[in-house]
């Protein structure tokens, strides 16, 4: 997964209040504050096994669930058993939960009737922190853009690679990883739009465009590259990634640009004051209350006529529907006596 942060070093992140952090974007590991390692569990089932309880913390995980996230479709002869023994290996891996009330340390993965659950006592995961982090940014960006973009980076700089890469072997990693990808991919749209609002869009011209050729379908990388570049004065640049963004939704989804990239687009062609006055946080530059120019007196008529035109229609949509609500009345009483009868 290429890195879109902006950041320098990735950072691990604080570690839980027993000392122990998880992480899960990127491949599964953790750190042992006691020892100062970095542990990840040799193989890839147990990479799996971990990464489910770990979705799961604090809740059962049922034994055919872990069974088919280990093994899938194919599970081996005495899958229970198998399990079982991955279990024990991961409990002789994980460090030990601090116990309360002068109790002795515990196993975090616990046996129940209908199968395992991972306590994380005090422990915390790099996805909490990341889903922390990212919420905070979004709400600072709000009223300090620069603020809000520092705090959206820290939570970006957490990634490591996809979620629980090489542990999506069945639906509890795979629905997570997907999950956690999409709140990516959203913290990523508001770091760019703070970057925006700060007026450093020249800095991140070159990670949209990589953005842009990641995610295809994803319009808003699209709109915010279309005002950046406007912005460092390319506007035909500009038109040309609307020009891709629908070739590509066209192509992949069958559907034309919504009506956020074709305000962008309009308000690019007639070069609206408020391109160069305000971020992309509200979706049409257009929203911003200036008053309207007024028309060259050649673009009147033409007006007149489509204002006419949609009255028509508006007119003509209007009678359909109050026929259409009446027939239905007339279709739902005669129903309504036919049962009676």
């Amino acid at each position: 997964m290429s890195r879109h942060d902006g950041t320098g070093p990735e950072t691990a992140g604080p570690a839980g209040g027993d000392g122990v952090l998880f992480r899960i974007l990127g491949p599964v590991e953790f750190h042992d504050e006691r020892t100062g390692r970095w542990i990840r569990p040799s193989g890839a089932k147990q990479r799996a096994l971990l990464g489910a309880l770990l979705v799961k913390a604090g809740q059962i995980v049922s034994v055919p669930r872990l069974i088919d996230e280990l093994w899938g479709g194919h599970p081996p002869a005495h899958a229970a058993n198998a399990l079982q023994a991955h279990v024990a290996r991961l409990r002789r891996v994980l460090p030990t939960a601090p116990g309360t009330a002068g109790e002795p340390r515990h196993d975090r993965v616990v046996t129940r009737s209908l199968g395992y659950v991972l306590r994380l006592g005090g422990a915390t995961t790099d996805a909490d922190l990341f889903n922390r982090l990212a919420a905070e940014g979004r709400a600072a960006a709000v009223g300090d853009p620069g603020h809000g973009a520092g705090l959206l980076r820290r939570a970006l700089s957490l990634w490591r690679g996809p979620a629980l890469e090489g542990s999506v072997r069945g639906t509890v990693c795979a629905a997570e990883a997907a999950l956690l990808e999409e709140n990516r991919l959203t913290a990523l749209e508001a770091l760019y739009d703070a970057c925006l609002r700060t007026g450093r869009h020249r800095e991140i011209t070159g990670e949209l465009e990589e953005l842009t050729s990641d995610h295809p379908v994803r319009e808003r990388f699209y709109d915010l590259l279309m005002v950046a570049l406007y912005r460092c004065g390319r506007p035909a640049e500009a038109l040309g990634v609307h020009d891709r963004a629908r070739m590509h939704l066209a192509l992949e989804l069958g559907v034309e640009p919504g009506p956020v990239l074709r305000g962008r687009m309009e308000a690019i062609l007639r070069h609206d004051p408020a391109l160069a006055l305000c971020g992309p946080a509200d979706p049409l530059p257009a929203a911003v209350h200036h008053p309207p120019a007024p028309l060259p007196e050649a673009a009147v008529l033409p007006l007149t006529d489509e204002i006419a035109r949609l009255r028509r229609h508006v007119e003509r949509l209007t009678w359909e529907q109050e026929a259409l609500i009446r027939r239905f009345d007339h279709l739902s009483a005669l129903a309504a006596s036919a049962r009676v009868r």
